[in-house]
């Protein structure tokens, strides 16, 4: 574990130096690397979940379910697959430079960072250091320390399952962020906010850094006419109220008929109850908002509406009852910030052609969620909008999904990880073409007379 006063220059030396052994590169050394990394999960699966209660107030079984649990199935991916995702992939090649075979090589970037949020602090800690290790590259990772506990269980497990030229724990606040962003990488990887990831991007352009960037924005769900509606609610209340809603992709406001909304607003409540009990600030699987100012924030973002049902709260344990707000005008805060909470706004829209203008109109959101069970109606969803990813008739599922990156697009993001994505976003892809010394058409060779027809017959 790396402690202050931070030296970021002799880390990030320390594992250049490291790197350019090329210990890294053979695929038992990568598989070391995990299995060791899945060894420490197991061994450190009571302090996490302790953590992950202790910063969020999340139940075992919740923080299984989105955290810990994830994250054994990208190692077992990983460890299962690095093979095949470590051989060169065939290209091809044209006829001019033939006999040639074409190949793309995947070369590890080298020294890493990886900065992460506060809201899912082991796994989007985690799972970034599955790519990173399986790629062959070293990193320096940064938890949120707006999740103290999980933070320093971190550095402690990391610390104790590899040598800091490999993997190092910097903890701390802005003061080593910004220390750990003066310096060259090889690649940043960063999971935040937008207005964050713009800092980190300039940083990274000092450098000519290349980054990852998984950030945020305000993802729409779109419910159509022909929706199961009980189903819709159901699924919808789950994904917003979560983690007490602090889920990059959780659903930020739903877009709805008009003569749809009181319905829908019972049974999302109606699947709140089913979920929390009548009172949601007595259930163990019900969350709390990560610190006073967060909290602040959304009591300040519920002001913008009329509460439908919810809005109960308490300061100083940081509880919010899911909440459904309607009427809030489309340039309050609330319908203009990410929401990042446990309020869930609905904004009449009497068509499917004003959801998706609705949708068009603002920043590509990191996930996108249509209901409806006329599959045209979804079709045209997808087809019509953009974002980073989209589900139909669910929310947030796709995030599980291994064999798919998960990223965003302009604001909310660029690059995705998770499975082979993972690896590839901590590698250079090499193009190479291997070619004899038999055969050496003249073709290409000068004087270039005469051969207009030929170029214009096999280029």
């Amino acid at each position: 574990m790396v402690r202050t006063p931070l030296d970021a220059n002799a880390l990030v030396a320390r594992q250049r130096a490291f790197f350019e052994t090329r210990i890294t590169l053979p695929l038992e050394w990568r598989r070391e690397q995990l299995r060791a990394l899945e060894r420490a999960a197991r061994e450190h699966e009571a302090d996490i979940l302790a953590a992950l209660k202790s910063d969020l107030a999340k139940s075992p079984e919740e923080a299984y379910l989105t955290e810990v649990g994830s994250i054994y199935g990208e190692l077992k991916n990983a460890l299962k697959h690095v093979k095949a995702w470590m051989q060169p992939r065939r290209g091809s090649a044209p006829l001019v430079i033939q006999p040639a075979r074409a190949y793309q090589y995947a070369d590890p970037l080298g020294v890493t960072l990886i900065i992460a949020p506060w809201n899912y602090p082991y796994q989007l800690s985690i799972a970034p250091l599955i790519g990173a290790l399986a790629a062959g590259c070293t990193a320096v990772l940064k938890p949120s320390e707006h999740a103290p506990e999980t933070s320093r269980v971190l550095a402690r497990m990391l610390g104790q399952a590899f040598p800091p030229e490999v993997v190092a724990v910097v903890e701390g606040a802005a003061d080593e962020s910004r220390r750990l962003l003066e310096e060259r990488w090889d690649l940043i990887f960063f999971t935040g906010g937008t207005s964050v990831g713009r800092v980190v991007a300039e940083a990274a352009a000092r450098h000519l850094t290349p980054t990852v960037l998984e950030l945020g924005g305000k993802s729409p769900c779109i419910v159509d006419r022909s929706a199961d509606l009980e189903v819709t609610a159901r699924r919808i209340a789950w994904g917003k109220y979560v983690n007490a809603g602090q889920t990059c992709i959780a659903p930020d406001y739903v877009l709805i008929p008009p003569e749809l909304k009181g319905r829908f607003t019972e049974l999302v409540q109606k699947a709140v109850r089913s979920f929390y009990g009548p009172n949601a600030r007595e259930s163990s699987d019900y969350g709390r908002i990560i610190n006073a100012r967060h909290f602040e924030r959304i009591c300040a973002l519920a002001a913008d509406g009329k509460i439908a049902f919810g809005g109960e709260r308490d300061a100083a344990s940081r509880y919010f009852a899911p909440t459904v707000i309607t009427d809030a005008p489309l340039s309050s805060p609330l319908m203009q910030e990410e929401i990042f909470g446990p309020l869930l706004p609905l904004v009449d829209c009497p068509s499917i052609d004003d959801a998706i203008r609705f949708v068009r109109a603002r920043p590509k959101p990191l996930a996108l969620y249509s209901f409806a069970q006329d599959a045209a109606v979804n079709d045209r969803v997808l087809s019509e909008t953009s974002s980073g990813g989209a589900v139909t008739n669910d929310v947030c599922v796709h995030f599980a999904a291994e064999g798919l990156p998960f990223g965003g697009v302009g604001d909310s993001g660029t690059g995705g990880y998770h499975g082979q994505a993972s690896f590839d976003a901590f590698s250079h892809k090499k193009s190479v073409v291997k070619r004899p010394f038999a055969l050496d058409m003249k073709l290409r060779y000068p004087p270039y007379v005469g051969k207009l027809g030929l170029f214009k017959r096999f280029l």
